[in-house]
């Protein structure tokens, strides 16, 4: 996949995209992200990316012509996508189905906004990564490229990603590790039985517990129609 990103602040991304995942789906070519300055296409001296809003109001706006002249320069289509409070809530849907595309760009705003012409004659999609707002789209752009990136096959071992939380609305049940028992704390004896089928079932109860009380609102999705989940609500019920 190859992901542009167009900001007024390239350096922000240096961190976040040399550690980690990113790092390593860029290195083994499964992923490409290129940083454009929207500054640099700029031909006044000051290089003037904003200004004043018609109409008046607080704050500066993105200017159009320097978005449309960056981006035109190196579009090759896929989608293209406006990072702003104002878009569709990012989520972990949203992250698959972007995950299938082989090129995205995204656009970070900044200041009071962009130029409603970049939203109605450029941009093809916005996004927000939750409903508060920050100085600029260039941390939302990272969220999304790490959301993304990893889900590009061959970025994660197989099946990695299958029961992570939010794959299929459900949260992702309690992990533990060496040594079964800390401080008098012990795992729940299940996960020391061998008994796999047992472990499964073990999972996908704690992950139905969690989601209930944790995110109702994705309770309330889920389809647990089921005998199985049926017994385990009728479980829960009883526990609580």
């Amino acid at each position: 996949m190859q992901i542009d990103i167009f900001t007024l602040f390239p350096a922000m991304f240096q961190g976040p995209f040399s550690e980690s995942i990113v790092k390593r789906a860029q290195e083994r070519g499964l992923l490409q992200v290129a940083l454009h300055n929207i500054r640099a296409v700029t031909t006044d001296k000051h290089h003037v990316v904003d200004d004043y809003p018609y109409g008046g109001g607080a704050g500066m706006v993105m200017k159009p012509e320097p978005i449309f002249a960056a981006i035109e320069a190196v579009y090759q289509g896929g989608p293209m996508i406006l990072m702003t409070p104002q878009g569709r809530l990012f989520n972990q849907s949203i992250a698959r189905e972007l995950a299938q595309e082989t090129r995205l760009t995204l656009l970070c705003g900044h200041y009071e906004g962009i130029d409603e012409r970049v939203c109605e004659h450029l941009v093809t999609d916005q996004l927000s990564i939750g409903d508060y707002v920050l100085t600029g789209g260039e941390l939302a752009a990272m969220v999304v490229v790490d959301a993304v990136g990893r889900l590009i096959p061959g970025v994660l071992a197989e099946g990695s990603a299958d029961e992570e939380s939010h794959s299929h609305n459900l949260l992702e049940y309690p992990h533990y590790t060496r040594p079964p028992e800390f401080r008098g704390w012990r795992i729940p004896d299940v996960l020391l039985s061998g008994h796999h089928e047992q472990i499964a079932r073990w999972r996908r109860k704690e992950s139905i517990r969690r989601t209930r009380q944790r995110r109702p609102d994705l309770f309330a999705q889920l389809d647990l129609s089921s005998k199985q989940d049926k017994k385990i609500l009728k479980e829960l019920d009883e526990e609580e």
